[in-house]
């Protein structure tokens, strides 16, 4: 397996892997599929953006996952965290792949001098929970019965890494 940034011929896969978590998952709370040009204009958006969307891929070049993150709320003030995503292909699950996605997404926010990475995650999750929890992520907080999807109520866990020690937001670099 390969991580490497996404490029425009991975925007297929990405939807595919997206749309199947969408009708299959509450891991997206979306009830729309999307098509390759909506993954591409969002994938735009993200490098425009500074942020990257990195891809798992097999020896043949098939995506089996894709991760990537963003502000996690528009206010200045929230400059140094980040919310990320990481979806693995339904058929490629329990290899290692989400882990192997997260650990670079962890290692690009630290390169980009972020602060924080938040996780919200469906609280019955307990496989993301527990990978997020293996990486290093804490519990901090949980909304419940904030969203909804397949007729039942869902709840809202927030888990955090902190990506660095440094004593003041301007202190980028130490630690």
């Amino acid at each position: 397996m390969q991580i490497r940034a996404a490029v425009s011929g991975d925007m297929a896969a990405i939807a595919d892997i997206y749309n199947h978590a969408v009708t299959h998952t509450t891991a997206i709370w979306n009830e729309q599929t999307v098509d390759a040009a909506n993954r591409a204009a969002w994938h735009a958006e993200r490098v425009r953006l500074g942020y990257p969307v990195l891809v798992a891929v097999d020896a043949s070049g098939a995506v089996l996952g894709y991760a990537s993150f963003g502000d996690w709320r528009a206010f200045d003030g929230y400059r140094h965290t980040v919310e990320h995503s990481v979806y693995v292909r339904h058929d490629a699950r329990g290899r290692g792949t989400g882990e192997a996605l997260m650990r670079a997404l962890i290692a690009e926010a630290r390169s980009l001098g972020k602060h924080v990475m938040v996780a919200g995650i469906e609280a019955g999750n307990v496989v993301s929970i527990r990978l997020h929890e293996k990486l290093g992520f804490t519990r901090v907080g949980l909304l419940p019965q904030v969203g909804t999807k397949f007729g039942t109520w869902l709840d809202l866990a927030f888990l955090q890494l902190l990506l660095d020690e440094r004593a003041s937001p301007e202190a980028v670099g130490e630690t």
